[in-house]
This record gives C-alpha cells, structure tokens and sequence, in this order.
C-alpha cells in the first residue's frame, strides 16, 4: 500500500499554468504504474494522463494533449502534472492514483488504479 497526497491546485484565469504534485509514501514509487484522474460535478471520472514506472511511456486523454505534461522524479516518490494553457473545461477535482507494478502493460488511462489521493481542486475561470 502506498499513500499519496495531492498540492498545488488552486484558482486560475484561462491560459494560465499550474503544476500539481503527488508525494507517494509508504513504498518506493518505482514500482508503481501512476496517473491523473479529474472529476467535475455531474460528469464521471475521467483519466487525464498516466505514467509507466520509470516515466519511459506516458499517455495523454485527447482533450489536453499538447497542454498537459506528466513526469515523475522517483528518487523523490513524487509524480507531476504540468498543465498550461488552461481552459475553462479543465475545472475539476484532480486525483493521483497509483498501481503496483505487476510485470505487464500499466492501467494506462483505464479507472484500474487502487491506491488514490484525496485530490486537489483546479478552478479555470474565463
């Protein structure tokens, strides 16, 4: 089991850049499969951008390919998500997730995850 816990959220105009992060603890992150979930009200959870265990292989959901950036500094159990440009649609409570490593192809950007954050706010206003 690993424990994460979500910052760097916050209030932002359109076009503006935040950067959250996801401190792991509890287990070497190295070997977990990671990634950034959102949810806004009314809508269902949606997977927003994942990493493999050493960040070779990252995947992106369409809406904010070119925005969004996922990296993760393992020496630090820490996983970012760079996110620029940012637009109105983007407003969500975003959730770090993780997935211990089971030797096969990551979860990607299916909602398989078992460990979750409590999540950070993101609020874009026009």
């Amino acid at each position: 089991q690993v424990q994460l816990v979500e910052s760097g959220g916050g209030s932002v105009q359109a076009g503006g850049s935040l950067r959250l992060s996801c401190a792991a603890s509890g287990d070497r992150s190295s070997g977990y499969c990671m990634g950034w979930f959102r949810q806004a009200p009314g809508k269902e959870r949606e997977g927003v951008a994942s990493s493999s265990t050493t960040g070779t292989f990252t995947y992106y959901t369409d809406s904010v390919k070119g925005r969004f950036t996922i990296s993760r500094d393992n020496a630090k159990n820490t996983l970012y998500l760079q996110m620029n440009s940012l637009k109105p649609e983007d407003t969500a409570m975003y959730y770090c997730a993780a997935a211990r490593w089971s030797g096969r192809a990551c979860p990607g950007l299916r909602d398989e995850y078992n460990n979750w954050g409590q999540g950070t706010q993101v609020t874009v206003s026009s």
